[in-house]
């Protein structure tokens, strides 16, 4: 008999209007509750409506009682125009006050780049140690408006390298510096009874690594590469898009959002490095026939519907986390995970059928006139 094993992975997706932000919040309450020594939570953005912050508050209340040590770093002076020429991701002011109420031991982590990572460690060092990444920011609109994907690993091994960057960024107070450290695969975990390899990297430390391991690992595609990413600015990724198409052999599409990035394309002509990216952009959008998200125009106080995925599929890879494909996000402080199973690629596969099928009917309604019945 085959021998079976628990998986040590799940991933939740979330797509506008799909789930509430209860459900996410009693989500992430769960992983909560499992924690027995530790929780060490770092927010780029945490601001939740009183009811469906209390889902969590209750949750983390409740292991401090048990004894449980928590402790919080967050993104701090945050700009008042974010610049997302650069793939710097809007958020609104706030978080700080939010993080700051909940009573427990925190560290602002300022600077001119951003702490833009959304993970959680729980135990780490333990045998069970689990990590919660992925893209999904703690708002009710990253709730419910935009599309995300959340990951629970657990790895004692993928843990502890979350573990030692949160450790970095709790002892230094700021993103320089943090990061650099080597990581490498785990072989030991599974998924859908299949082996699964996974690394985690982290930014600003390996950034340029992050950046170069992302554009080879798409230069290298042998039959599908499926873009579910907000942005894509990252020049390294869109020159390995354009000699992709140019050989004809592999297969490429999927899903961005349109309003955000027609945004960077209007900032980048007045950054004359940057123009060569704005054709180039166009044209990958073409010939894969990117189907992108009609977004409302960012604005801080307007609900914010981003396509908020930063996801490749490559094969049977799976890139993820919270590092946008830009040069920005090397220098924030940002995370990565890889994630080499087939049954985890055809997943996140699924999910961009799901949400190309959504947004291209939402295209259509838009495109479809209205009679006038009078």
């Amino acid at each position: 008999m085959a021998r079976t094993h628990d998986d040590d992975l799940n991933v939740s997706f979330l797509l506008q209007g799909a789930q509430t932000a209860e459900d996410v919040a009693f989500w992430y309450a769960a992983f909560i509750a499992g924690a027995s020594r530790t929780l060490d939570l770092a927010f780029y953005d945490f601001r939740l409506s009183p009811s469906i912050e209390r889902i969590i508050t209750e949750a983390l209340a409740e292991r401090a009682a048990a004894g449980v040590r928590i402790r919080i770093v967050y993104d701090a002076d945050k700009p008042a125009q974010p610049a997302t020429a650069v793939g710097i991701d809007p958020a609104s002011p706030g978080t700080g006050a939010h993080v700051q109420a909940l009573g427990y031991p925190f560290q602002r982590i300022g600077g001119l780049e951003l702490m833009h990572n959304k993970y959680t460690v729980r135990d780490a060092g333990s045998s069970c140690a689990t990590v919660w990444t992925g893209s999904t920011n703690f708002t009710d609109d990253a709730f419910t408006l935009q599309d995300n994907n959340i990951v629970r690993i657990q790895s004692p091994e993928i843990a502890a390298d979350y573990s030692r960057d949160f450790e970095e960024l709790w002892e230094k107070r700021k993103m320089d510096g943090t990061g650099k450290f080597v990581t490498t695969y785990v072989d030991s975990l599974y998924y859908k009874g299949q082996r699964l390899r996974a690394r985690a990297m982290f930014s600003p430390g390996c950034g340029h690594e992050i950046d170069g391991e992302i554009a080879a690992r798409v230069a290298s595609a042998k039959y599908r590469v499926r873009v579910c990413s907000m942005l894509l600015n990252s020049g390294t990724l869109l020159q390995s898009l354009l000699e992709l198409l140019d050989r004809g052999k592999v297969h490429v599409d999927g899903v961005y959002d349109k309003t955000q990035m027609e945004g960077v394309l209007r900032q980048w002509q007045d950054v004359p490095h940057n123009h060569w990216k704005i054709p180039a952009v166009r044209e990958i959008v073409e010939r894969a026939g990117l189907t992108g998200k009609l977004s409302r125009p960012y604005r801080p106080n307007a609900p914010h519907d981003f396509m908020h995925n930063k996801v490749l599929v490559v094969d049977d890879l799976v890139i993820t986390g919270s590092f946008n494909f830009s040069r920005s996000a090397e220098r924030n402080s940002e995370n990565v995970l890889l994630l080499e199973n087939a049954p985890v690629a055809d997943l996140y596969s699924d999910y961009v059928d799901r949400l190309k099928a959504r947004i291209e009917r939402e295209i259509s309604l838009h495109a479809t006139p209205v009679r006038n019945l009078h």
